[in-house]
C-alpha cells in the first residue's frame, strides 16, 4: 500500500486495512472471526502533506507459515477499507502460491466447518 498526500490540506492521519477470508463479508470483521486467513493495516500520521509517522501491522504473513496454510474452501475473498484521509486511491495486492492437497472426506469436512 502506498500513502500519499498532495499537501493541499493538512494531513492528520490515515489508515487502510485488508482481510483475506474464507467467506465473503460486507465489512471488516473482528480477528475472532473464524473465516480470517490473514489481515493487515497501515497507519500514517503527519501534516503538510508529509507522513511523519508510518506504522504497519500484518499477521499470518506467508513467510510465517512453515508448511503452508490449509484452506478447505473453493474460494477466498480479499476485502479492505481505507479512511477518507488518503489523497487518491489506496491499492492492496497479494501474491499467493497455491497447491491442491488430498484429504480424506472426514478431514476435509472438519477443516471446512472450522473455517466458517
Amino acid at each position: 500500500m502506498e500513502v500519499t498526500s498532495s499537501g493541499s490540506a493538512p494531513f492528520n492521519g490515515a489508515a487502510a486495512q485488508f482481510q483475506l477470508l474464507t467467506q465473503s463479508q460486507s465489512d471488516i470483521v473482528l480477528p475472532s472471526d473464524r473465516s480470517i486467513i490473514s489481515t493487515g493495516r497501515v497507519i500514517a500520521q503527519g501534516n503538510g502533506g508529509i507522513a511523519g509517522y508510518v506504522s504497519d501491522h500484518f499477521d499470518n504473513l506467508p513467510q510465517m507459515w512453515e508448511n503452508g496454510y490449509l484452506v478447505a474452501v473453493d474460494q477466498i475473498f480479499l476485502g479492505g477499507a481505507a479512511s477518507t484521509s488518503f489523497d487518491g486511491n489506496v491499492y492492496c495486492s497479494i501474491v499467493m502460491e497455491c497447491t491442491v492437497e488430498t484429504m480424506t472426506q472426514a478431514a476435509a469436512m472438519a477443516l471446512a466447518l472450522s473455517q466458517q
